[in-house]
């Protein structure tokens, strides 16, 4: 079998770190997801029965990518070691759908970022309008730091509180730029991998017809 000789050794081992830090951010993405979907206040604010599930879609994306992540970037490991092409050519397609689905999560939180905290708006309002003194709706008041609507204030609101629908507000646009950066962040680092899997693999296969 040809080994990779001169130049191609310095990609060989270059992927090999690339693919070593790469299951790093994989481990990174899904700790992200996770914690996006576990977050005690998050699902304080998402458990009731009518609630709006678009926010969990984006997250579920996120995991799923995440632990593609952590395998495709072991085999991606074992593929450099081992100079094996199948393993490249394979870690390459993987890059391919991982880089899509990186692409989707972070496309999905920045567009239906107003979409989705209006869902989670009009929930609340529906809630508190239907019974002001639910446990849900004590839960919003105190995860956000809130009171009432803008249509409908609490009785004795404190000056300088907020409403709950301008507290929805704030909440999930941090929550989902998170999503948008880490998804698109991610996926361009896996266009380095890409390039450099596609220029080792070419390199193993050129030495086997040389030898």
């Amino acid at each position: 079998m040809g080994k990779v000789e001169g130049g191609m050794k310095c990609v060989k081992y270059l992927l090999f770190l690339f693919n070593f830090l790469f299951w790093l951010m994989g481990s990174f993405v899904l700790a992200v997801g996770l914690w996006l979907r576990f977050d005690p206040e998050t699902v304080s604010l998402l458990n009731g029965d009518k609630a709006p599930d678009t926010y969990f879609i984006g997250v579920y994306i996120l995991i799923g990518a995440g632990s593609l992540v952590m395998l495709v970037g072991f085999f991606g490991c074992c593929g450099a070691v081992r100079e094996s092409q199948c393993l490249l050519a394979s870690f390459f397609a993987c890059l391919l759908i991982i880089f899509g689905a990186e692409v989707a999560a972070g496309v999905f939180g920045f567009l239906n970022k107003d979409k989705i905290i209006e869902d989670v708006q009009n929930f609340y309002a529906t809630t508190y309008n239907e019974n002001n003194n639910s446990t849900l709706v004590i839960s919003y008041q105190k995860v956000l730091n809130c009171c009432g609507t803008l249509a409908n204030n609490c009785s004795g609101q404190e000056p300088g509180t907020k409403d709950c629908e301008t507290g929805v507000k704030d909440f999930f646009n941090s929550k989902l730029f998170i999503i948008g950066y880490v998804g698109i962040g991610i996926a361009g680092v896996m266009i380095i991998g890409m390039i450099f899997s596609m220029v080792l693999c070419c390199a193993v296969r050129n030495s086997r017809e040389v030898i």
